[in-house]
């Protein structure tokens, strides 16, 4: 094993366990993190093609519909029509969507901070430019495809 793979092994294996408390002190205090994700993601990027959504999250269209059905149903998000593309719908985050954002907050805070907290000031600003670099070279091999169905 070469040192670029030991580091993505280190790197994947760090953020598989990171999902992982996440998940589960989010659950422990009835919030879900998909939920969540899902509702993060339409507020940061705006209204969304399902298919978009699947394909950026790397999750199934049929898994992501039925996200989107169930936040649908809670009024947390709603379908619109594509201005362009009659077959297609758009998705956005409502204003009780925006609600259970602000809800999870402070707990994401407190999780981020018990992540976090053990780098100083120094060491998260090196994480900061090393995670843009490598996403910098993500973009190079896949380009981001942010909703660009508008």
């Amino acid at each position: 094993m070469n040192e670029n793979d030991r580091l993505l092994r280190d790197f994947g294996g760090l953020f598989l366990r990171i999902h992982r408390l996440v998940d589960r002190r989010m659950a422990a205090e009835g919030a879900s993190l998909a939920r969540t994700k899902l509702l993060l993601y339409l507020q940061k990027h705006g209204p969304c093609r399902a298919a978009d959504i699947a394909e950026l999250l790397g999750a199934t269209p049929r898994t992501i519909t039925e996200a989107i059905d169930g936040l649908e149903r809670e009024g947390l998000a709603v379908r619109t029509p594509h201005p362009t593309d009659r077959r297609a719908k758009l998705v956005s985050i409502t204003a009780n969507g925006e609600r259970i954002i602000e809800a999870t907050e402070p707990l994401r805070a407190q999780l981020a901070d018990m992540i976090f907290e053990r780098l100083d000031q120094g060491e998260r600003d090196q994480l900061t430019a090393i995670l843009a670099k490598l996403s910098e070279a993500l973009n190079d091999a896949e380009p981001a495809n942010i909703c660009s169905s508008l």
